[in-house]
């Protein structure tokens, strides 16, 4: 009988014994790098492509230059005097993402999150520069435009890293507002900056393929080293993570693929059809509505899916 109960208590202390191979059970798993590489992988391609239809063709060209035309035509010197407060848009970008990353680091704790947005942002702007100036070259094919290169778009890419890099440090819960919101102050920049005559349509969309190849990436670092506030619960366990923030940018997103089919519908108007001067000009501005809330809503979709497997 003594032997029967020394093995019943072996038997019920080892069911009870800590598991050694798991010593952490609460703490949440690194998420896959995979799909950030392709992420930062597809927007190196997009931003090829773009460069090598909108700047080497003829026909990217005169699409492009005659957006710029139209925009000179429509708005003019006197709207162009009137957006004078684009000259303050870096300090404005730079005055929006100092903001928010210093209070990320010191009050919330997240320095590894707001060092690498800062460190990413940095180098999409300077990316950019190098892109613009000693990389891309604009070869003449026979439109009369300015023969310097000018994609991407500087003052866009300010713009849009800010508000990644906002995106980067905020709350998983708050992440789908902040994404509406920033790619809503990103399309909104690089519209004025053709309103006002400074780039042309592809110069803006090649400005936020830039800025998500390297946040991309980035958004990976952020989580793996702040897994212990990036958990998420899933849309609709916040006001910020409404689902209200993944539909408007989408629809958003359709509301400018229908201007940009009216518009290339109306560049080849049909037999007794008027044709207009100002068709290339909107169909310049969905491009960027497009470019801008596709990106969003997938950088959106792409860490909070994450955010959620921890």
């Amino acid at each position: 009988m003594p032997v029967k109960s020394n093995a019943r208590e072996t038997t019920q202390a080892a069911r009870h014994a800590t598991p050694t191979e798991d010593p952490e059970p609460m703490r949440s798993r690194r998420p896959p790098i995979g799909p950030f590489l392709l992420a930062a992988l597809a927007a190196v391609a997009g931003l090829i492509g773009t460069y090598l239809f909108f700047v080497r063709t003829t026909t990217g060209q005169f699409i492009d230059e005659s957006a710029l035309v139209e925009a000179t035509e429509l708005y003019g010197t006197a709207v162009k005097a009137s957006l004078r407060f684009l000259d303050f848009l870096p300090a404005i970008s730079a005055a929006l993402g100092a903001g928010a990353l210093g209070y990320a680091a010191i009050v919330r704790r997240r320095w590894a999150a707001s060092l690498t947005a800062l460190a990413a942002a940095g180098a999409a702007n300077l990316a950019t520069q190098v892109l613009k100036n000693d990389v891309f070259t604009r070869p003449y094919r026979g439109i009369e435009t300015f023969t310097e290169n000018s994609l991407p778009s500087g003052h866009t890419t300010l713009a849009a890293s800010a508000a990644a890099a906002i995106f980067l440090v905020s709350s998983p819960r708050w992440r789908p507002f902040v994404a509406f919101a920033g790619a809503t102050y990103a399309v909104a920049t690089g519209i004025a900056t053709l309103v006002n005559q400074w780039h042309r349509p592809a110069d803006i969309v090649a400005a936020f393929l830039v800025v998500a190849v390297f946040m991309a990436p980035a958004a990976w670092i952020v989580l793996i080293t702040g897994r212990s506030w990036n958990a998420w619960e899933g849309f609709g366990s916040h006001p910020g993570s409404s689902r209200l923030w993944v539909a408007l940018p989408t629809l958003a997103g359709l509301g400018a693929a229908a201007v940009a089919v009216v518009a290339l519908v109306r560049i080849a108007p049909l037999p007794g059809q008027e044709a207009s001067t100002t068709n290339y000009f909107w169909a310049g501005c969905a491009f960027v509505a497009i470019s801008g809330y596709l990106v969003s809503v997938a950088a959106s979709w792409l860490v909070s899916a994450a955010a959620r497997r921890t």
